[in-house]
Formats: C-alpha cells, sequence, structure tokens
C-alpha cells in the first residue's frame, strides 16, 4: 500500500512539472497576457460593427424579414425556412466576444482603466444586450459572464435592467474623468458618448411604451432632461467607418464575391410611390441598361421564381453602402428626432411632434447627401407624407422603416413594436403567412444550457419564429 502511495505522489509531481514546463512552451512571446483597455475598446468597436451590419445578422435574416433587401437566388432565408443554426453569431459573437471583452473593461481596476473607459463599456455591453433581447426576447443577463450555465431573464427585465446601467455608465462618463484612446467611433469625445447613453436611453423607454407606460414616461424624461443631452447632429452619428480591405464593410466584402441580393421591390416602389429622392442612394440601376428604372425583387419567392427576375434587370443596393469605406451606422439623428416625435405624440413629454418628423426625416435626407431645401419641402408637403397625428404610428413607422435601411436589426424591432408598413409575407414562405417575429436561439442551448433555455421558453413560448416576443405583444 504504501509503495501504491508513494508511486502516486512521484506521478503526481512528475505531472506538475510537466505540466509547468508545457505551460512556459506555450506562451506567446508576441501576444500579451494582460489586454489592455485601447485594444479591447478597438476590437469591440470593430467586430460590433461586423455584426450589426454582417451577414447573418442583418441582410440575410432581418433585412429580408422588414423586406428592404430580397434574395435573388438561394432564396431559403427570405422564405423562412431556416434553422436553429441560423442566427447564432449575434448569440455567440455578442456573448463570447463582445460581452466577455466589455466585462473584462469593467472588471479591471481603476489604475488599469479609468471610468471613462468603464462608462464606454458600459454602453457598449448595453447595446449588445439590446440586440439580443430585441431579437430573441428572453436571454442571460444578470448571470451572463458569471456562470456555466448562466440563468434567462425576461425581456421586461433586461429593458429595465439595461435602463439603469445606462444611468450608471452615464455617471462614469465624464471629460476629466481621464483619456481614451482607442475609440475608433467618437475619438474619445466624451460628450458624445454621454449623448449616446442619452439616446440608448430613449430607445429602450419606447421599447417597452406599450407595456410598461408610466416607467416608459419617466424614462423619456430622465433621458431628455439630462444636461448630457441625445445625438443633436448628423456629426455626432454613431458609426464604425471601414477602410480598405480587408477592414472593409462587410456587405461590401460579400459582394465582391457573390451576387444574390438585391433591394426589396416593396421598399422600391414605396420609395416610387413617394417620390423618394434616397431611391438613387439606396438602390443602384440595373446592369440592364434598357430597363431604364429602379426593379426591386420581390420577397419570399422559390430560387427559380427569384432567378427568374433577372441578375441584370433588377437593382442591387446603392453603392453607398457597398465601397469598403461605407460606414456602419449604428444610431443616427435622424433615429433620435423619430423618437422625439412619438414620445410627444404619446403625451410624455411637451413639444411639437409633426415638426419633430419632419425634422427628422430631413436628418435622413441629410445623412445621405440629399441637402437641397427645395426637395425637401417638396417632398414633406405631400399628402402621403405628411403626419397623421390620428396614427403617428402609421407616419412614423414608414418614415423610421425607410430611414433605417441597412440597418437590420433595428428596423426589426421597430416595424414589429409600430406595426407599419404593413408587410404581406411572399408567396413560398413557409409560416403561413406570417412574418418572422423574433430569432430561434442557438441549438447549442439546449444541449449546453438546457435547464436555463427551457426555463425561459416555458415563460416566453416556443422556441418559433413566429413567437411574439414582450415588447411585440398587443
Amino acid at each position: 500500500m504504501l509503495k501504491n502511495i508513494l508511486y502516486i505522489i512521484i506521478f503526481a509531481l512528475a505531472l506538475s512539472s510537466c505540466n509547468s514546463t508545457l505551460d512556459e512552451i506555450n506562451k506567446n512571446p508576441n501576444a500579451t497576457e494582460t489586454p489592455l483597455p485601447p485594444y479591447l475598446l478597438t476590437s469591440t468597436l470593430k467586430q460590433g460593427a461586423d455584426l450589426y451590419w454582417g451577414s447573418e445578422s442583418n441582410f440575410n435574416s432581418s433585412l429580408l424579414f422588414v423586406q428592404q433587401w430580397a434574395k435573388i437566388q438561394y432564396a431559403e432565408p427570405d422564405r423562412y425556412d431556416v434553422s436553429n443554426t441560423s442566427f447564432t453569431s449575434l448569440w455567440n459573437t455578442g456573448y463570447s466576444t463582445l460581452i466577455t471583452d466589455l466585462n473584462t473593461i469593467l472588471n479591471f481596476s481603476d489604475q488599469q482603466a479609468n471610468s471613462n473607459y468603464k462608462g464606454i463599456a458600459l454602453t457598449l455591453r448595453s447595446w449588445t444586450f439590446l440586440l439580443l433581447t430585441d431579437a430573441y426576447g428572453s436571454i442571460p443577463y444578470k448571470e451572463a459572464g458569471l456562470k456555466v450555465t448562466p440563468a434567462y431573464n425576461t425581456q421586461k427585465e433586461v429593458y429595465t435592467g439595461l435602463l439603469e446601467d445606462l444611468k450608471q455608465a452615464q455617471s462614469l462618463l465624464g471629460t476629466a474623468n481621464g483619456t481614451v484612446t482607442g475609440d475608433l467611433a467618437y475619438k474619445g469625445n466624451i460628450a458624445k458618448w454621454k449623448k449616446l447613453v442619452n439616446s440608448l436611453r430613449l430607445r429602450i423607454a419606447l421599447r417597452i411604451s406599450d407595456k410598461e407606460p408610466a416607467l416608459a414616461k419617466q424614462a423619456v424624461i430622465d433621458a431628455t432632461t439630462d444636461a448630457a443631452g441625445l445625438i443633436s447632429s448628423n456629426s455626432e452619428i454613431f458609426q464604425f467607418v471601414y477602410t480598405s480591405s480587408p477592414q472593409q464593410n462587410p456587405a461590401s466584402a460579400w459582394f465582391e464575391t457573390r451576387d444574390d441580393y438585391r433591394i426589396s421591390k416593396t421598399l422600391v416602389d414605396k420609395l416610387y410611390e413617394l417620390s423618394d429622392p434616397r431611391l438613387p442612394v439606396y438602390a443602384q440601376l440595373p446592369s440592364d441598361a434598357s430597363v431604364g428604372k429602379y426593379v426591386g425583387g420581390a420577397n419570399g419567392l422559390s430560387n427559380s421564381a427569384a432567378n427568374s427576375q433577372g441578375f441584370a434587370k433588377t437593382s442591387k443596393p446603392g453603392t453607398y453602402f457597398l465601397t469598403s469605406q461605407s460606414p456602419a451606422v449604428i444610431f443616427t439623428y435622424s433615429e433620435v428626432l423619430f423618437d422625439l416625435s412619438e414620445a410627444v405624440a404619446r403625451g410624455y413629454i411637451a413639444g411639437d411632434a409633426e415638426q419633430f418628423y419632419k425634422n427628422a426625416i430631413t436628418a435622413s435626407f441629410n445623412q445621405f447627401g440629399i441637402t437641397d431645401a427645395t426637395v425637401i419641402s417638396n417632398y414633406l408637403n405631400q399628402s402621403i407624407v405628411k403626419y397623421d397625428a390620428t396614427n403617428y404610428a402609421k407616419s412614423i413607422g414608414i418614415q423610421k422603416w425607410i430611414a433605417f435601411f441597412g440597418q437590420g436589426l433595428d428596423a426589426f424591432a421597430e416595424w414589429r413594436r409600430l406595426d407599419y408598413p404593413q408587410l404581406t409575407a411572399g408567396p413560398a414562405t413557409v409560416l403561413d403567412g406570417q412574418i418572422p417575429s423574433r430569432f430561434f436561439y442557438p441549438g447549442t442551448e439546449q444541449s449546453l444550457n438546457g435547464a436555463s433555455y427551457q426555463a425561459a421558453v416555458a415563460v416566453q413560448g416556443k422556441d418559433i419564429l413566429t413567437t411574439k416576443l414582450w415588447f411585440d405583444a398587443k
């Protein structure tokens, strides 16, 4: 027995020595063992922009659901013929990369990261959680990053928690709280970050407005009266500006080697109906010059029907969105103005809802380089465009949908919330005439976090595309 014990001790010591040696061998001499806040911030901004504007979360899903883009081949996603492996990048990158790296910054000591880094990290983490809950519903929130199998929180809990997180972010941010480098969005301008925080608070307040109107009203008041203000011009848009390949806009990279998307017929027809000058920005003329006008691709077709529309006879998205340097726009001045219009219409704050609405459309025009005052005035004065105080959701919903072109995740959230424009599923779609209301949870959640997943589904409803989320359930 003693001999056996001695063998075990000797083996354990040898194994420990071996592991120590392997640890030394496996060290990468070119890698830092202590990540630095500027590098983590830069990485988060870049990967967050890629995620938001990339194929899986944007033009191969949400942009199809809201009928801004359409598929002209490989049309299964446009028919909603998808599975629980179809929307994994938003979940996986959101949790394993973005939230993980942002939590690292938040857990740094004050000597490692000043409070401005932490305020920015909390802002970006709140934005990431917002994307996740808007798309999936109940999600791991309070225990995310703390447990291997975190519990899910309801969407109501997530939204209300994010409002508190953003209050904390605002308290951490200050022009006297230290400099920030690695910020490729606002170049370390803390005043702009503070405006983004309030703008996000305003967005979330309206997300919950149909379910928790009293809380929504207070959150709107808090966001609009905060001394830091809101995003107040197109120069303060929150966006990531790309450079050249390989650090290029994801849509640009896609179209370099593939040609399977077109601007949606639904959107093209609406822009023609409104004589909207953004049409030449949003779309290209078909490569067949004989067509002579913009032609959108229909959504929800079979593969053969989609192909038969003609690659040369339909319009690709505009070059504004398909160049290497095209920005990943994430939060616009136009959105803030639409939100203020709605907040006034709901009676949350005082103001002129119609004027905010007009200013929002003007800001969208200006964002895309349309500045002619006569063109803008003529557009706004059309009866079909004029603000309808008796149905603000329709006026704001349609124009917000147009202004959100390319921002699929947020266009999808606002379309579900406002119920405008009224879209119709394509003829070959597989959901009995319904359009998706959410993303599937990744299939790995069932195997890796099964108990939490099952508990969430039991409360929220079946893990299917047509289950209405809390904010959307009228």
